[in-house]
């Protein structure tokens, strides 16, 4: 069969939409009519190769749909069943024996290759594929029964899409990297889609305060609508000042979630004597940052890498529908919604910032 999908070129290219052959489905493999899938900074950064991946290529690592066909060792899911899409990952490395597969020693063959792993091929033939065990920028998607998570009827599609990479990273973050206890406090440095997850996230944990910190007028007000305590404009503020004025000695646990080595930098000065801060955001390969040795040392200060919020997708996706489902989880609110045409619309207000959440819609 023949499938639409968006293909990045070449560096910095346009997202293209062509059709193109869909080989056979492996025993372990599922195939799943697109309903939506966001648009992640991964996608874009990828797209610039400011992380390196094969091109020509079809990205989308956010998607959800259903069911169209399962290989016949799935047993899973089945045709009908509507689905989320999530990372994938060996399955048997230390990392993912010990169940955290978002630390799997072979993290990026798995999602960055553009290749079945087991034999180097593409469904889509000369095109690379399988970009997180999905490429969901297509209106059908190849997945693993691995990396496939059922969705409630409660909870739309669309919605649901983001919820396997951006939202399940910035809930993820607080609820499960951090285990949170309630009363603790939490600075969320960057509140974009991932950041105001974590809000979320903070607000779902108990944590008080929550103190938000943006350039963005409007993505703070979000961010205090959603259960933000108290925010920081840091347009030509003293952040890490401000910060401790809200906490007297630093927050408990900070996240980094916009790529940038100042702010990481400001995260970390910004915590309380041992406390945690949690790297999220995702600058070119090969960045470094800056430091002060003593405050880490004599504060017992930790800094962290997060992916995916340490999620068991099986696990942590349905909590999350659960929570939404409940009313508790209003993350439709960072959401805007484009038809699959419009994408390169999509990206271009997405990698400005002018949206939060850029959501496709591959079908009505």
């Amino acid at each position: 069969m023949n499938v639409t999908a968006a293909v990045v070129e070449s560096k910095g290219a346009p997202f293209t939409r062509r059709e193109l052959p869909l080989g056979e489905l492996r025993p372990n493999e599922v195939l799943v009519e697109v309903a939506a899938s966001g648009i992640c900074h991964t996608d874009l950064s990828c797209r610039n190769q400011l992380i390196p991946t094969p091109l020509p290529a079809v990205l989308g690592h956010e998607g959800a749909g259903v069911v169209a066909r399962v290989g016949e060792a799935v047993t899973k899911v089945a045709p009908g069943d509507r689905v989320g899409m999530t990372f994938t990952a060996c399955g048997d490395c230390p990392s993912c024996r010990r169940r955290m597969s978002a630390y799997c020693h072979q993290f990026f063959e798995h999602n960055f290759a553009g290749t079945r792993c087991a034999d180097g091929s593409s469904v889509f033939g000369d095109v690379g594929g399988h970009f997180f065990g999905q490429s969901s920028f297509a209106t059908h998607s190849v997945a693993l029964e691995r990396n496939v998570v059922k969705v409630p009827d409660a909870v739309p599609l669309e919605v649901a899409a983001p919820f396997g990479c951006g939202i399940q990273t910035g809930a993820g973050a607080v609820l499960r990297s951090f285990a949170a206890p309630a009363g603790s406090s939490l600075g969320v440095f960057g509140v974009g889609s991932v950041g105001l997850a974590a809000v979320l996230g903070g607000v779902i944990a108990g944590c008080d305060p929550i103190v938000a910190v943006d350039l963005v007028p409007e993505r703070l007000e979000l961010a205090h609508e959603l259960g933000a305590t108290h925010v920081v404009d840091a347009r030509g503020a003293d952040v890490v000042e401000r910060v401790k004025e809200v906490t007297s000695c630093g927050v408990d646990f900070a996240i980094e979630a916009t790529g940038s080595p100042e702010v990481l930098r400001e995260c970390v000065d910004a915590t309380a004597p041992c406390g945690v801060t949690g790297v999220i955001g995702a600058p070119a390969f090969g960045t470094e940052v800056a430091l002060d040795v003593t405050t880490i040392l004599t504060g017992g200060r930790v800094v962290r890498g997060v992916v995916e919020g340490d999620s068991v997708p099986d696990e942590f996706l349905p909590y999350l529908y659960s929570l939404y489902a409940d009313g508790r989880f209003p993350v439709d609110r960072l959401m805007t919604f484009y038809e699959f045409d419009e994408i390169e619309q999509a990206a271009c207000d997405a990698e400005s910032g002018r949206v939060i959440k850029a959501v496709l819609r591959m079908r009505r």
